[in-house]
C-alpha cells in the first residue's frame, strides 16, 4: 500500500536528516569533492611554494588520478561526466607539475581540435562567451602552467575599476560577474605585467590590492571558495606578490580547506541553505525550534558588507567569515523562521523583509547578490529567487507596520508581472543556480518550474494562479514514463527533480491525477528499495557553470514531497486512513 511506502521512506529520512544536526541545531551538509577546485588550489599552492606544500601538493595530484576518467578526462564532481573545464585545468595542473597522462593530452587535443595557444583560447571563449568571469582566469592558469606559450591574446581585466565606489560598478558593463571582483583584480594585474606597460594603468595596481585586502574575509577564502581564492593566489604568485598579506591568507584558507583525501569541495559548505532546506522538511517535528530559530536570526548579517556594499539584514549561504548576503538564502531564512515560530514577528524580519526590497531590480525580478549590476547571466533577475521571494513576503507581510506592508505588496506586484514576462510559453521558467548536466543544454526547467509552482501556490493573486496552473501543465507534460522527472522533457530521472515536481504537484492536488502522484512516488521508493534514493546527483551549478551534488538536497527535497503527498492523500484515496487505523 502507498501508505506503507510513504511512512517507511519518511521516518528513514528523518532519522537521516535529525542525524546530520550538529550541536548547533543547524545543519552543514556535504558538497561533493570538485575536480576544479583541487586543480586550481594545488596549482596555487604550487606556485607559492611548490616544496614547503609538497605534500599537499602530491596527495591532489593523486585524488585528481584517482578520479580521472577512463578517457582522460574530468567531470566537476566525481559523479559528472566529461567537462571541458575540469579536464583543462587539472591538465594544467598536472602538466606543471610532470604527471600529466597521455590519454588526457589526447582528449585535449581532440576537444580543441589541437593543442596550439589559439586552438585552446578560442575553445575556451567560446565555451563562455562575453562573460570573462572565468574564461580570464581558465586561460591566465593555462599560461603560468606552460600550456599557453604566449599571454598575447588572453582577454585584459579592468583591474583599475575596482577602485571606484562599487554603486557605479553597474554603469561599467565589467565582463566579470559581481562577486568576481577579486579575480578581476589579481587576474587583471598580473595580465598587465605580462604585457605592455602603460603609466596610468601602473597607477591603480596599489590601490587595487587594496581594494583586494579590504574584500578578503578573515579566513582568507573569498566568497568560501577554493577556485576563486586559488585563482586570485596563483595570480599574485605570477605577479611577484608571494609574500602579499591577500595571498598569505589565501594559501592559509586553501591549506585549511583541504581534505583528508587530497581533495577540495566547490565551496566550504552551504549551512544556511542547507539548515532552511531542512527546516522546511521536517516543519514541526522539530526539537526546541525556538533554539534554532535564534541561531539563524544570529548568522543575519549585521552590518554594510564590504564585499558586495549590501546593507545590513540579509543572510548568507553559510554563516563563515567569506559569505555574502543573497537574495535566494535572505527569502530562506524569513521562510524558516516563519515556521519555526510560528509566526512570531520581530525586527529581524523587518531587516530581512527591508534587505529583499531594496534589492529588488527596476525589471520587478529578484537577482541574486546585487541590484541592477549587469547582463551577465549569474546578475540578472532570476523567476526561482523571484519566487522564493514573493512566499517570505506573502508570509510576513501582515505582520509588518504599515508603509513597509504597503512597500511589500507593490513589490509583489511587480514581482508576479515580471515573472508572468519570463514564464515560457509552454509554462515553464528556468532558474540560475541549478542545471540538468543530461540536458542538451544544460538548463533545468523543471526544477525552476517546480519550485516556483509549488511558492506562488499559497499566493492569491490571478497572475500567481494562471501561471501556476500554466506551470503545472508543463510539470505533467513532462513526467517520464518511469514516474520520475528529469531537468526537462525525455531527460533521465532523477532523485531530487522527481521530489522537487512532486512536492510542486501535491499543492494542486486538486487538479492532479492521483496516478501522477502515485507514479512519482513509485519511482521514489524503487530508488529508496535499491538504495539509491541518497546517491549523489549534481544539480547545483556554482559560479560559471560549475556543477556539485550536496548530499542534503535528496534528504530535503524527498522528506518535503513525501509529507506533501502523506498529507493530500487522506483526501485522495479514502483507503488510507482505513489501513492506519
Amino acid at each position: 500500500m502507498q501508505n506503507s511506502k510513504v511512512n517507511t521512506m519518511i521516518d528513514f529520512l528523518k532519522d537521516e536528516l535529525l542525524r546530520r544536526q550538529n550541536a548547533d541545531g543547524l545543519w552543514t551538509g556535504f558538497l561533493s569533492s570538485s575536480a576544479i577546485s583541487t586543480s586550481v588550489a594545488v596549482f596555487a599552492l604550487f606556485m607559492e611554494d611548490r616544496e614547503k606544500h609538497q605534500f599537499y601538493i602530491q596527495k591532489g595530484i593523486q585524488w585528481l588520478h584517482h578520479n580521472m576518467l577512463p578517457d582522460g578526462s574530468w567531470g566537476d564532481s566525481p559523479e559528472s561526466p566529461s567537462n571541458m573545464t575540469a579536464t583543462l585545468l587539472s591538465y594544467a595542473t598536472l602538466s606543471a607539475t610532470g604527471n600529466i597522462p597521455e590519454q588526457t593530452k589526447n582528449y585535449i587535443v581532440n576537444h580543441f581540435k589541437g593543442l596550439t595557444d589559439q586552438h585552446i583560447i578560442d575553445g575556451v571563449l567560446k565555451y563562455y562567451g562575453k562573460d570573462l568571469t572565468f574564461s580570464a582566469p581558465i586561460l591566465v592558469m593555462c599560461a603560468l602552467a606552460g600550456v599557453i606559450s604566449s599571454w598575447k591574446n588572453i582577454p585584459q581585466l579592468p583591474f583599475e575599476v575596482s577602485v571606484l565606489p562599487q554603486k557605479l560598478f553597474r554603469f561599467f558593463r565589467l565582463p566579470v560577474v559581481s562577486y568576481a571582483i577579486p579575480a578581476l583584480i589579481a587576474v587583471g594585474i598580473l595580465r598587465y605585467k605580462k604585457g605592455r606597460r602603460n603609466i596610468i594603468r601602473q597607477s591603480f595596481i596599489n590601490p587595487s590590492l587594496s581594494v583586494l585586502e579590504k574584500l578578503q574575509p578573515s579566513n582568507g577564502g573569498f566568497l568560501e571558495a577554493a577556485p576563486l581564492t586559488g585563482f586570485v593566489v596563483m595570480c599574485m604568485c605570477g605577479a611577484k606578490y608571494q609574500s602579499h598579506a591577500s595571498t598569505q591568507k589565501g594559501v592559509q584558507f586553501l591549506l585549511d580547506s583541504i581534505r583528508s583525501d587530497g581533495s577540495w569541495p566547490i565551496d566550504s559548505n552551504l549551512s544556511a541553505w542547507v539548515t532552511a532546506l531542512s527546516v522546511r522538511a521536517l516543519n514541526t517535528d522539530i526539537e526546541h525550534p525556538e533554539v534554532l530559530a535564534d541561531q539563524i536570526k544570529r548568522n543575519a548579517f549585521t552590518y554594510k558588507h564590504h564585499f558586495t556594499g549590501a546593507q545590513e539584514g540579509g543572510w548568507g549561504w553559510t554563516n563563515l567569515p567569506g559569505s555574502v548576503p543573497d537574495a535566494d538564502d535572505t527569502a530562506g531564512a524569513l521562510v524558516a523562521l516563519h515556521i519555526l515560530t510560528k509566526g512570531k514577528y520581530d525586527q529581524t524580519i523587518t531587516k530581512g523583509i527591508e534587505w529583499l526590497l531594496n534589492l529588488q531590480n527596476r525589471d520587478g525580478g529578484m537577482p541574486t547578490f546585487c541590484k541592477g549590476w549587469g547582463k551577465l547571466p549569474f546578475d540578472k533577475s532570476s523567476p526561482d529567487i523571484t519566487a522564493h521571494t514573493l512566499l517570505a513576503f506573502q508570509l510576513w507581510k501582515d505582520d509588518l507596520d504599515i508603509s513597509t506592508k504597503k512597500k511589500c505588496i507593490t513589490s509583489m506586484n511587480r514581482m508576479l508581472k515580471w515573472m508572468q514576462k519570463e514564464q515560457a510559453t509552454d509554462g515553464s521558467w528556468t532558474p540560475l543556480w541549478f542545471g540538468d548536466q543530461n540536458a542538451k543544454d544544460e538548463r533545468n526547467p523543471v526544477y525552476g518550474t517546480a519550485i516556483t509552482a509549488e511558492y506562488l501556490s499559497g499566493i492569491d493573486h490571478p497572475i500567481a494562479i494562471i501561471m501556476s496552473a500554466k506551470g503545472v501543465d508543463y510539470l505533467l507534460n513532462t513526467q517520464n514514463q518511469d514516474g520520475g522527472w528529469g531537468g526537462a522533457k525525455d531527460v533521465s530521472s532523477k532523485v531530487t527533480l522527481t521530489a522537487r515536481a512532486l512536492s510542486a504537484l501535491t499543492c494542486f492536488h486538486d487538479k492532479v491525477d492521483i496516478n501522477t502522484l502515485n507514479k512519482a512516488l513509485d519511482y521514489l521508493h524503487l530508488k529508496f528499495t535499491n538504495q539509491e534514493l541518497l546517491k549523489p546527483e549534481p544539480i547545483g551549478l556554482y559560479f560559471s557553470r560549475l556543477w556539485y551534488s550536496e548530499e542534503m538536497y535528496n534528504i530535503t527535497f524527498s522528506l518535503s514531497a513525501l509529507k506533501n503527498y502523506k498529507h493530500i492523500i487522506k483526501h485522495k484515496e479514502p483507503e488510507y486512513n482505513e489501513v492506519n487505523i
